[in-house]
């Protein structure tokens, strides 16, 4: 949850103020209520603004506890020079709320201070309703999670392990334009040192890995050639490998190249970047470290934003193919799917139960396991940040993951890589729009409709938002 601010603003005249006091802290207290009981942790502010001085002091107070996003709340008449004092003070983001209580006029000092603060430029989002409505609670709770989200790129780093991977231009971005507009920095590591850490990573610790991942999966199918023990435990030392570059260069988020330097010459990343994505691995709960394969950049940031507003792992995929006649996607890639998917449980083993280790297909003569499962059923928000012209955009939708029986689920995967991870996803686009216009050939996807923080989280980073569906 966020931690939200709420300043209340009041009339400026003394003798109104002192009749409208006891109302407004009412209200406000109504509202700081609301938030909390939706899982918030507010700071409220030490006094109600009456007068210039206050304005700015409040909200000097308020930003000092680092919140994530600020309310000026109008529960009556507010002299509008008030907001504009403490909207100087206040360095996050703002949201203008109004009571609708009809014995005072708190809409008119919220359309009052909105129209002052759109004449300097001060971006702001409006919200009204009761203040113990559930559903403004929801809508702020939203931005506000949007916010921190946002705020967390800032200061963050990208580590970025290899160069672009087989020409894929949409992998790559303009360092320059990410700390400008994000506040991102990329740190540029080689594959090479992954590997040297790689050979020296503990090996006791990769054969209990291995003997976990064995005892827990559905099947771990060793064809003495391309997967064997040995190459397992391989891709296993590449994970604590690049764990121990995470901690020393204090990276946030990562992409791993792989192709085609790792996969012709020392195995394939998928064990890797399976479990940095998870939030648990053989050792139990961990933080799960967003990381795109191929490097993506563009992908890594969606699944960074995304993780950041929900909490979950991030899916990764290829858009592979379409069953026109099914009217369903197979998203699938040779990377990762991170193993929560098979389940979405925060039981390990019940998402094991589901995921197969398979040799690699001949795109990767060094071998390794390939992790495959087919994604559990349930809603799903998709969607990525691309470019055009150089300028970011959001493409976002709602959609469905699909789940069958095993002769319909066998028979899809056979018709593209049986080996590699699925989700039959139903999408609220049109085939002809999506394939259109879609950015990229990677998509991510999060659990549940999460389209309102997106959509304030792209407003915030001053992107543009392309949402389809298929009314």
């Amino acid at each position: 949850m966020a931690r939200i601010g709420v300043i209340s603003i009041s009339d400026g005249r003394d003798h109104v103020h002192a009749r409208n006091a006891r109302f407004i802290q009412s209200k406000q207290d109504e509202l700081v209520r609301s938030l909390t009981t939706a899982g918030h942790e507010v700071v409220a502010g030490p006094d109600l603004v009456a007068t210039n001085t206050l304005a700015t002091s409040v909200a000097r107070a308020v930003a000092a506890a680092g919140v994530d996003v600020t309310i000026f709340y109008y529960a009556v008449w507010s002299f509008p020079h008030f907001t504009m004092l403490a909207a100087d003070a206040t360095p996050s983001p703002l949201i203008l709320v109004a009571s609708t209580d009809p014995t005072e006029p708190g809409l008119v000092g919220m359309l009052a201070a909105g129209g002052a603060l759109d004449q300097i430029g001060r971006a702001h989002t409006r919200m009204w309703g009761a203040p113990d409505d559930a559903d403004l609670a929801g809508r702020v709770g939203a931005h506000a999670r949007a916010a921190a989200a946002v705020a967390s790129l800032r200061g963050s780093t990208f580590g970025r392990f290899g160069g672009r991977p087989m020409g894929m231009n949409t992998a790559v971005a303009n360092t320059d334009q990410w700390i400008r507009q994000f506040g991102v920095d990329v740190e540029e590591i080689d594959q090479y040192e992954l590997v040297l850490r790689a050979e020296k990573a503990d090996v006791g610790e990769a054969a209990k890995a291995r003997r976990w991942i064995e005892e827990h999966a559905a099947g771990v199918h060793y064809d003495g050639r391309k997967l064997t023990p040995e190459l397992l435990e391989r891709q296993i030392r590449s994970y604590l490998a690049i764990r121990d570059i995470i901690d020393e260069r204090k990276l946030d988020f990562s992409g791993i190249k792989g192709q085609p330097e790792l996969t012709e010459h020392f195995a394939t990343m998928d064990v890797t970047e399976a479990f940095l994505n998870d939030p648990y691995d053989w050792n139990g709960p961990k933080p799960v470290h967003v990381t795109a394969t191929e490097a993506d950049m563009d992908g890594a940031l969606t699944m960074q934003l995304m993780h950041k507003i929900s909490g979950d792992p991030v899916l990764f995929a290829d858009v592979r193919h379409y069953h026109a006649e099914r009217d369903i996607w197979d998203l699938c890639n040779s990377g990762q799917h991170a193993t929560w998917y098979a389940a979405r449980s925060d039981n390990p083993a019940e998402n094991l139960a589901k995921v197969h280790f398979y040799p690699e297909v001949f795109f990767f003569p060094a071998g390794g396991a390939s992790v495959q499962h087919i994604a559990a059923p349930g809603q799903m928000t998709l969607g990525r940040l691309t470019r055009q012209a150089g300028e970011y955009r959001l493409q976002l939708m709602l959609g469905e993951f699909e789940n069958y029986d095993d002769e319909t689920n066998e028979s899809l995967m056979r018709q593209s890589t049986p080996e590699w991870p699925h989700a039959w996803a139903r999408l609220d686009a049109h085939a002809e729009t999506f394939l259109s216009q879609f950015g990229a050939n990677h998509i991510h996807a999060i659990p549940g409709d999460r389209r309102a923080e997106l959509r304030a989280a792209a407003g915030l980073l001053g992107v543009d938002v392309h949402e389809w569906s298929r009314d």
